[in-house]
Parts: C-alpha cells; structure tokens; sequence
C-alpha cells in the first residue's frame, strides 16, 4: 500500500497538467468524435458495439447517426451473435459489448432475445448462462472457455445492467487476479486488468458480493498496483492502445482525475500525432479524455443530450503509392519451432497486410489467411498453419524483436526491418 501511495504522489507531483475542457483539448474531443462517427460511413462487416459505446459515452453526439447505428445492431449484429450461439461457440466478450451498447441508449434489454434450443431468452439471460459455462470451465481447466478480458466484460455487462452476479462467478476473476492469471503471450495483459478492475469496482459499489468482501478489496488494491507498476515513463500504462482503458479503471475506482494527468496528456499527445487511427482504438481513450470509464453506462439516462455533432462533407482521400522501396524480412516460426524467412521490397508505408498480399503474390511457398475482428483483421493461418484461440494459440507478430501493438492493417512498413510471424500459445 505504501507503494500504491507513494507513485500516485510522484504522479500528482510530477504533473501539474490540468484535465479540463481547455480550448484544445475540445478540439481534440471533437476531432475524434467525427472520426467514429465517419468509421460507420466506412465500415466493412458488422456494425462495432464499442464504437457505439463510447458515442454514447460522448458529452458530443449526433443523435442520427447513433439512431443509425443502433439500428445495425440490433439487426445486423444481433442476428450474428444468433448465428454463432446457434452453433454453440462461446462468446461472451461479444455479447457483453452488445449489452453495453444497448444499454448506453437506454434500449430495455428485457425485449432483446435469442432463440436458444428451442425457447426464447432475454439477453442478459444468455449472458448470465454463457458466464456460468466460463465459470465451469475455469473450475475444470484453470482458465475460461474465451480468456479472462472477455469474462471481466461479462461480469461488467451484467453488473452495470442490475443483474446480479453470482459470487462464484466473481470469485474466480478475483482468484485469477491473486494467481496473476492476466497472461497475453509473455507478458501481462494490461488491458485486462483495467476490465477487470471495472468489473470487480461495480460488483463492489452494488454490494452483492457477500463472500468475502476483503478478498474483494485485496484484488482491486492488487489490480491498482499492477496498472501502477506497467507506467511508462511518458505516462503511458502498457503501450499506447492500453492507457485508454487502464485510466478508465482508475476513475471507475475512484482515484482523482488529477492524479491521471500524466496519462490522459500521453493519450492527447499521441491522438494530436494521429496515432490513434483504428476505430476500436479511439472507442476505448475517448471514454478516458471525457473522464467517464464503462461504469457510466449505469447510470446513463439519455434524457436532454445536445444534438450538435456535425460531419462535414469530405472528400475522399487519394493515396498515391510510394515510388520509394523498403526492404522487409518475413520469418514465419511454426508452433514447433521451424523458421522460414522470406525477403522482399515493398513501397514505403505499406501496411504489414499489404506487404503479406505481395508476398503472397510474388512467393508460392507463403500463404496466409486472416480473419476478421473488432480491432481489423488478424492472422489466423499461415503456410497452411492454424493459430486457433481453442487451442489457446494465436501468433505473436514483431518487428526486430520487439512486439507490435497494432494490427496487420495498421502497422505500416516505413524502414527497412524484419517482421516475425510465430505461433505462440498463451
């Protein structure tokens, strides 16, 4: 605890950045409201709950386009998320979001259903069902059926909606916080913690965790700790895409936004950098800049919002392909160690993705496949070798042996260096 107290006076005193509504920072706020509200002009596959999410969250909106928006989900994803439980795979962390995203316009969630089996169940039904197969599953094989940042988001979901949770079911997220279960790779998986510590914060506030509440008390003391303890010196918790939600899980727990300065200030510093152009990315900080974390959707009320957001008409962006080449390493390491490496130019500020369809194109021995998720899309097959969550297998992608934090779609290629494919259990 000494150790909790004395970093946040550091912080507090290293920081006398103010987290207010400066000129700015609005401009900031603004800027990156409109670029959610264009990712759904543009958006490819299934409308994303997240992105709606922190709209709502919005002290800005533009009320039509979220009515739009929350028409796909209730449509597109909706029958999605039917789909896969039809087929019986596990997916709470999506259908936690959905609940999120419902709620955050006030949607009753009572009327929301699935047809499963052969009867019809609320969504928050389903949901506590799909929580207590994790729950099961963690009891049989020391882990969840999905991973442990998806059942935090279940346990939120329910807890923001009024459901209570089952305390078994908190009590394995509690015990995997002492176990230091919240494993990515090799490294420890900051933004799970922060969902957790949301998680753990709301079930605190309801009162409904009656086992034991200094266990209860001890994890979220653990949990700041470990956020603590991953700060960068530039104010960052984790990486860049972290920091977001890690701020969020302060202010759910309480901490003075004061005391956040050094962080929200890296995120604004980053976001002036465009270095936040992933729609998922800016859905989880833009929450954090307007000092609300996902614990705010309990209490939202959607009565009196200012209808002021306004898209201006743009025009489309041409991108003229670089006449200036760089050269790229690829080495694909399989799961039993073999590496291959491939060579190749490409143009520079080519995206990873970009530069494994020419690969593709130009080498018959590497192929590759990817599938689609809330953050773009992701490798799942490479030279015919599957990396399948079920399997706990994903592959671990880096560049000159240190770990990207962006996607396939949004690292770009702009020096010469070697990017490692390798498929790697967690």
């Amino acid at each position: 605890m000494y150790h909790l107290v004395l970093v946040f006076g550091l912080l507090a005193l290293a920081s006398s950045l103010p987290c207010d509504h400066s000129g700015s920072n609005h401009e900031l706020l603004l800027s990156l409201n409109k670029d959610l509200l264009r990712s759904l002009e543009g958006q490819e596959g299934l409308p994303n709950p997240s992105v709606h999410l922190a709209l709502r969250l919005s002290h800005l909106h533009n009320l039509l386009k979220e009515g739009e928006h929350l028409n796909r989900l209730t449509n597109n994803l909706h029958n999605d998320l039917q789909s896969v439980l039809s087929g019986g795979q596990p997916l709470t962390g999506r259908l936690a979001l959905y609940a999120l995203a419902l709620k955050s316009s006030c949607y009753d969630l009572n009327t929301v259903t699935f047809t499963v089996g052969d009867k019809s169940e609320t969504l928050l039904t389903v949901l506590k069902k799909q929580m207590e197969r994790e729950k099961e599953y963690i009891a049989f094989s020391q882990r969840p059926l999905t991973n442990y940042y998806q059942y935090s988001l279940g346990v939120l979901a329910l807890c923001v909606s009024g459901i209570r949770v089952n305390n078994h079911v908190v009590n394995k997220l509690i015990k995997a916080v002492e176990h230091e279960d919240f494993q990515h790779g090799n490294s420890e998986s900051i933004d799970t913690y922060a969902m957790a510590a949301m998680a753990l914060q709301c079930v605190k506030n309801s009162g409904s965790y009656v086992h034991n509440a200094v266990e209860l008390d001890t994890a979220l003391t653990n949990i700041k700790e470990k956020l603590l303890t991953s700060q960068r010196s530039d104010g960052h918790f984790g990486n860049e895409f972290s920091t977001g939600l890690a701020v969020q899980a302060f202010l759910a727990m309480g901490i003075p936004v004061s005391e956040c300065a050094a962080s929200l200030e890296a995120i604004r510093r980053d976001a002036r950098g465009n270095k936040y152009q992933n729609p998922m990315a800016i859905s989880q900080l833009l929450p954090a800049l307007q000092q609300k974390s996902y614990l705010t959707v309990q209490s939202k009320s959607c009565l009196n919002e200012e209808n002021t957001l306004v898209l201006e008409p743009t025009d489309p962006v041409v991108v003229t392909p670089s006449t200036t080449k760089v050269a790229v390493m690829v080495e694909v390491v399989t799961s039993s160690g073999t590496s291959t490496v491939y060579s190749l130019d490409v143009p520079k500020e080519s995206t990873l993705l970009e530069a494994l369809h020419l690969l593709k194109e130009i080498n018959n021995d590497f192929t590759f496949e990817n599938e689609s998720s809330l953050w773009g899309p992701f490798l799942s097959v490479v030279n015919g070798e599957r990396a399948r969550q079920s399997d706990r297998r994903y592959w671990h992608l880096s560049s000159d042996g240190t770990s990207l934090t962006e996607g396939i779609a949004d690292y770009k290629l702009k020096v010469a260096q070697k990017i490692t494919l390798k498929n790697t259990s967690y």
